[in-house]
């Protein structure tokens, strides 16, 4: 058991690696020099992947809002119930204005060298 446990976190570690070394670059960003509203996304989401969940809101703090509306998107799809377009829009206008928030926070906070 304790072989099998091992193996199975070696290979997690492995994964976690490969993920870190193979993040899509982001094209808005190479082109102006500017972070995008997006930027951050996929740092943050494999520190949530390894658990540290500091590490996954400093990197983009829209992160889990985005991740719980996704998770309401698809199971809304599949179970559909009587108010699910009035509470789809306010989570989309919830959670797209923390992405806006979030983003001139971090364009007016942070010291760009």
């Amino acid at each position: 058991m304790l072989m099998i446990f091992s193996n199975v976190f070696c290979s997690l570690i492995s994964v976690f690696d490969w993920l870190q070394n193979h993040l899509i670059p982001c094209p808005f960003k190479a082109l102006t020099g500017i972070d995008c509203p997006g930027c951050g996304f996929q740092r943050s989401f494999v520190a949530l992947l390894q658990g540290d969940f500091a590490k996954s809101w400093f990197f983009y703090p829209p992160l889990i809002p985005l991740l719980v509306l996704f998770i309401f998107a698809g199971v809304t799809a599949r179970f559909p119930f009587k108010k699910q377009p009035l509470v789809f829009r306010i989570l989309v206008l919830l959670v797209g204005n923390f992405v806006l928030l979030s983003y001139f926070l971090k364009m007016f906070t942070h010291v760009h060298l």
